[in-house]
């Protein structure tokens, strides 16, 4: 009997600290729900398709266009070397030329100067050239010699007066010396001192097979173009290029 109770008391102190353990456990925080950051997922989600079907949309949109990409001057007209096709967004309110328009685009001349690297738009062709206020347009017929090699359309140069004779053939010493003089300076003299070059003949082109001389078009001030006319008419011009190219 003793035995007995003094297993019962053993087994009795036994459980004591056992349940005494339990009750020191810390208790598992409740896990934090945070639908801010959810949320945030979910708009990141939708902006990201959005953005997407609005890339898509805008590609639909877009349209193929001509770009120049040479300096076309006043009268002159496209080609295959001095145009590419770009894309851009199709707008209503701008004129694009297509490039599918190309062909009839070669027909027109540019009103003004296009200059290179812009996009091709309705407004800068039409049957003609339009001259500046001021200015005049003069065509030149020049020989070989009387032009610098290379010369190219917007190259600016000089127009000199060569090969002219005295004005005046007889008199006296006097008026002999003085038309000597005059036809020193009128036979080698600066008729204009800067002209812009707007067309110059290919010198590979077909209008040359059979001819020499190179078709030239200047731009000059109004003030100059009957001198410069008149020499050209006698075959007195020749042409240097000039500081501003």
């Amino acid at each position: 009997m003793k035995i007995q109770e003094r297993t019962g008391a053993g087994a009795g102190r036994s459980a004591a600290p056992a349940g005494s353990s339990v009750g020191e456990r810390l208790p598992t925080p409740p896990r934090e729900r945070k639908p801010a950051l959810a949320a945030l997922a979910v708009l990141l989600i939708l902006v990201g398709a959005l953005g997407a079907t609005m890339l898509v949309l805008q590609a639909g949109d877009r349209i193929e266009v001509v770009k120049i990409t040479e300096e076309i001057p006043a009268g002159q007209a496209v080609n295959d070397s001095n145009t590419t096709s770009v894309m851009v967004a199709e707008d209503p309110g701008i004129n694009y030329v297509k490039w599918s328009q190309l062909d009839a685009l070669k027909k027109l001349k540019a009103v003004t100067t296009i200059p290179g690297g812009v996009v091709a738009v309705g407004e800068m062709f039409g049957e003609e050239a339009k001259v500046p206020e001021g200015k005049a347009l003069v065509g030149l017929s020049l020989k070989e010699g009387q032009y610098p090699a290379g010369l190219k359309s917007g190259a600016t140069v000089a127009a000199y007066r060569v090969g002219g004779t005295s004005r005046s053939g007889s008199g006296d010493d006097a008026d002999g010396g003085s038309a000597g003089s005059s036809g020193s300076s009128g036979g080698d003299s600066v008729i204009v001192d800067k002209a812009v070059v707007d067309y110059v003949q290919d010198a590979k082109g077909d209008d040359l097979v059979s001819s020499t001389n190179l078709p030239v078009t200047l731009l000059v001030d109004d003030a100059q173009a009957a001198a410069l006319t008149q020499a050209a008419t006698n075959g007195e011009v020749a042409l240097v290029l000039v500081p501003g190219n």
